[in-house]
C-alpha cells in the first residue's frame, strides 16, 4: 500500500470485550483467565510457557469433544482485574510482570521458566493482586 493522499474511512472495532475460539476440549469457567494456546485458540490459564495472556471470561464455555473453534468464548480485555495471589507476590512487585500458574492465580516469578506472563501489576490486595 501507498501513503494516504486523501481521508480515508477507517474501520473500528471495540476491542474491549472480544470473541476468542476455544481450544479442543478446553473447559472455560466465567470469570477465569483466559489465555491463547500456542495456536492462538482460547484456553484456561495454566503453567505453561507458550500461552498469551488475554483476560477474563465473560461466560462458561465448554468445548469438550470439540475441535478448534467448534465453540467461542467471550473475553474481557483492556481492563485490571483481581486474581488471587500465590502469596510470592508482595508490594516489592508493583509494576512488575506477574506469571500465571492457574485460571485463577498468579505468582511473582515464571516458576524457572515453566510459566507465561500475564501482565503488569497494577495493585496488591490483601485478597488479590490486580493486573493490567
Amino acid at each position: 500500500m501507498t501513503a494516504l493522499t486523501r481521508d480515508r474511512n477507517t474501520p473500528l472495532k471495540n476491542a474491549e470485550v472480544i470473541g476468542v475460539p476455544a481450544a479442543a476440549n478446553a473447559v472455560i469457567h466465567a470469570g477465569a483467565i483466559v489465555v491463547a494456546n500456542a495456536t492462538g485458540f482460547a484456553a484456561p490459564g495454566s503453567t505453561a510457557t507458550t500461552l498469551t495472556y488475554l483476560g477474563r471470561a465473560e461466560e462458561s464455555v465448554d468445548n469438550t469433544g470439540g475441535a478448534n473453534g467448534a465453540a467461542t468464548v467471550l473475553v474481557r480485555r483492556l481492563n485490571a482485574f483481581k486474581w488471587a495471589n500465590d502469596g510470592s507476590i508482595t508490594q516489592a512487585h508493583q509494576g512488575k510482570t506477574a506469571y500465571i500458574v492457574d485460571d485463577q492465580t498468579l505468582a511473582a516469578t515464571d516458576g524457572t521458566g515453566t510459566r507465561s506472563a500475564a501482565g503488569r501489576i497494577v495493585g496488591i490486595d490483601t485478597d488479590g493482586v490486580w493486573i493490567e
